[in-house]
Formats: structure tokens, sequence, C-alpha cells
């Protein structure tokens, strides 16, 4: 027997299981709650594009979870690819397995009330819960790219390549360190 609830009460699920415990079914169980972790806000902040990350950074850093529209417009100009980027990124993690169907986008925009039919958005906001969680995010991936680009810092061992040994990209070109320079420091 296989039971998919989605949507319901985690109460509704226990009492369901109990149910079909008692008529002895042979039950697999594995819970998959929507919502966002730091793990999930990682993939997604990685999977958006740059314009859609820097919008997502700027709503959970410098607006601590709030931000006007205007002040994101005169970072990125027109803001309906970058919020369109972060819609599509939630839609994407969901069809890739990423997070459970029914996971909220971390950033909704914000509609003027006393105008309600001019379409402009006025902010975005993040719900307060969330802003921790992408912070962590946002730092994990900072000091990720740090440590990357201190791997290749000019006095870096990797930078400055291996005595005797001929560095070589993935694609078989030289690598930044060799720069098509031979062992002697020839031009190859």
């Amino acid at each position: 027997m296989e039971i998919i609830i989605k949507g319901a009460s985690e109460e509704f699920a226990e009492r369901l299981v109990a149910l079909a415990a008692q008529h002895h079914a042979e039950l697999s169980i594995s819970t998959v709650r929507p919502g966002w972790t730091v793990d999930r806000a990682e993939r997604y902040l990685r999977d958006l594009t740059a314009g859609s990350r820097q919008m997502a950074e700027m709503v959970a850093v410098d607006g601590d979870g709030y931000i006007e529209a205007d002040s994101l417009r005169s970072e990125l100009g027109a803001l309906n690819g970058p919020s369109n980027g972060l819609k599509r990124a939630v839609d994407r993690g969901v069809r890739k397995g990423w997070w459970p169907e029914g996971t909220p986008p971390p950033i909704t925009p914000v509609s003027d009330p006393n105008n309600p039919s001019w379409h402009q958005n006025i902010a975005y906001r993040m719900d307060g819960e969330l802003v921790p969680v992408f912070r962590e995010a946002i730092t994990r991936i900072a000091t990720g790219k740090k440590a990357a680009e201190s791997i290749w810092a000019p006095d870096s061992v990797f930078a400055k390549g291996y005595p005797g040994v001929k560095s070589v990209d993935l694609d078989g070109g030289p690598s930044p360190v060799d720069d098509g320079q031979d062992q002697e420091g020839q031009q190859s």
C-alpha cells in the first residue's frame, strides 16, 4: 500500500498512519516538509541569475527582509527580469526535486494598496524567519568563493605552479598559471 499525503496537517497524517497500521498495512513513511532550510536557500541562490541573486541578497541583507522597489531599481534597473528569475527558480526547484511542491517563494512583491490598478510593485519582502536562513546561505556562498579565490591568489602554490610540472586546464590548453609558457619560461 502506498499513501501519499500532500498539504495535510501533521496531526492528520499521524492519524491516517495509525488507521492504516490498525489494518496491518505495511507502510513506508517519508516526510518532506515544504519550507526553506539553509541548504535549500543556498541551492536556490546558486540557481539564480546574477541580477536575481543580487536582488535576493539585497532583500535579505540590505533590507533585513523588506526593501523598497525604488532602492532595488536604483541598483538593478528594471526589476521584471530579476523578479521573474526569483519565481522561476522556485518552480525549477520543485521540478528538479530540490524542494517539495508547495514550498512558498522566499521573496514576494508588495503592491501599493492605495493604487491597486497600478501594477508596479512598491517593495519586496521576505518573512522574518527566513532572513537568517538566507543570510547563512549567502555567507556559505561567499565563504566558498573566497576560498576558491585564495587558491588562485598570486602568492599561492596553485597560482605559482609546481616547479617542473606543466599545468593545463581541463580542455588541454595552458592553465592561467602557465599562461602559454614552457618550463624554462619561454613562449611555447
